[in-house]
């Protein structure tokens, strides 16, 4: 008969091997696989590509400054390797602290401000852990000079010359246009069939009409993202904003489901709904890429809320009306170099045109999904076509819609550029008289143009406004 002593020993050595077994089992089963980094002007982007969900924390240390990312129900799957330079970052470690909880230390050449939150899967990747180390102010990059380099003006057609404007007289302002190149960083958008990427095309696009508007008398061009990488949806209205932006153009070269899809197209914002169902497929691709909130609406903090109600619907109206015609001037113009998806400018509710204070369009510069198109996106001279195309509808809009106080503005109401025909969709309130005012027109030239019997207007009518005729001063 076995002893205690001998009996006790035995359920110790069971339970010693329980206890190893469940440790076992305890590992954890998501891996952490790979770790990708984009640099901003303001900021350094981490993301963690993960197999499975986890739970995490964040906290700095200093002297000497190190962040510190607790990842729980996690471990390494391989070693997370990263170039850092042109970062704060200068190295980075990890130990796994239990058999599921993972540590990793970034070391940092100084004091950041880190944010953290985790993405779940989407079409391109799966679960993600993204670390944001915001730059301190005083160690952010200087922003760009404001100064830009002179460039040849580009006209819109080998026939058009090139006019000789005059010296801007003082307190005369350029027309600020901000271009967006849609996606960026983790985000490529979509692809084609030869790995072309939409972050990279639209870039290109971006750059080469920043120049091209750069070069022209009178305006200025801002980009919102200069390299890869990402900045949310509503983040791009507000860089526009602080910009202090006339225009806004995101520029973008989606995909659609089927691959014979082709065109270009020109998207505003719509309160109704979208026009059609690639409009409304589109708007949800693009929205959906948005997965960090941001803030970019206008302040209405001190107005009560029926004033901001009103307020807000006058500058969505004002805007809207805005950005459906320099949208129709584009799409014109782009018809010309390219064929278009559809032949009006269409509606959608995407998420970045959404600025009620800031006319604004998305250009959609090709299918990327289509191989043609995805080869003429690629191509340079393709590109400066699409860009030239678009500048060209952005000045001939803003030659007849000059903002009060601009260069362009001056020489329109100082005679020395010709002010052609113009459209004007009537808007809830309207008269023909108060139309007339804006434009400074009578009554009876605006009935002549638009072979009016009466002054009777309806919601959503189209005016043909009737230019000057003074010729530009060469």
């Amino acid at each position: 008969m076995m002893g205690f002593g001998m009996r006790f020993r035995a359920v110790v050595a069971v339970v010693g091997l329980l206890l190893t077994a469940l440790a076992v089992d305890a590992v954890a089963e998501t891996k952490v696989n790979s770790v990708r980094l984009w640099r901003a002007p303001d900021n350094t982007r981490l993301v963690f590509d993960l197999t499975g969900p986890v739970q995490h924390s964040v906290f700095t240390l200093t002297a000497p400054d190190r962040l510190v990312i607790d990842i729980n129900g996690a471990s390494l799957g391989a070693p997370l390797n990263v170039a850092t330079a042109n970062t704060p970052i200068t190295a980075m470690r990890s130990a796994q602290r239990t058999p599921t909880d993972l540590r990793v230390v970034i070391d940092l050449k100084k004091a950041v401000t880190p944010k953290s939150f985790t993405l779940a899967p989407n079409a391109q990747y799966g679960n993600r852990l993204v670390v944001d180390l915001f730059d301190n102010p005083a160690d952010a990059d200087p922003p760009p000079p404001t100064k830009v380099a002179t460039v040849p003006a580009v006209p819109v057609t080998p026939t058009e010359p090139a006019l000789k404007l005059p010296p801007a007289p003082a307190g005369k302002r350029d027309i600020i246009v901000v271009i967006d190149a849609g996606h960026g960083g983790e985000d490529p958008g979509a692809s084609g069939s030869r790995g072309q990427r939409e972050k990279d095309v639209v870039l290109s696009i971006a750059r080469e009409l920043q120049r091209q508007v750069n070069g022209m008398k009178g305006f200025r061009a801002e980009l919102t993202r200069t390299g890869d990488y990402f900045i949310p949806l509503r983040g791009r209205t507000e860089i526009a904003r602080k910009k202090g932006a006339d225009l806004f153009v995101s520029i973008h070269a989606d995909a659609a489901p089927s691959k014979a899809a082709f065109g270009a197209s020109v998207f505003a914002l719509s309160d109704r709904g979208a026009t059609s169902e690639t409009a409304r497929w589109l708007a949800d691709s693009e929205n959906r890429s948005d997965l960090i909130g941001g803030a970019g609406n206008v302040s209405l903090d001190d107005k009560d809320r029926m004033l901001a109600g009103v307020l807000l619907d006058l500058s969505m109206t004002a805007s809207l009306t805005s950005s459906l015609n320099v949208g129709q001037k584009v799409l014109s113009n782009i018809g010309r170099v390219t064929p278009l998806h559809k032949q009006r400018v269409e509606q959608a509710g995407f998420m970045v045109l959404k600025s009620p204070d800031i006319p604004s369009i998305l250009v959609e510069t090709g299918f990327i999904s289509n191989s043609n198109e995805a080869s003429k996106l690629s191509s340079s001279s393709h590109q400066q076509a699409l860009a030239r195309s678009i500048s060209s509808g952005v000045r001939q809009f803003f030659q007849q819609n000059p903002p009060p106080g601009t260069y362009i503005a001056w020489l329109r109401d100082s005679g020395k550029i010709a002010q052609g025909p113009r459209d004007h969709r009537v808007n809830p309130g309207e008269t023909l008289a108060m139309i007339a005012v804006r434009y400074q027109v009578s009554p009876a030239t605006l009935r002549s143009a638009n072979n009016l019997k009466s002054d009777e207007l309806k919601i959503g009518q189209t005016l043909t406004i009737p230019g000057n005729e003074v010729a530009a001063k060469q």
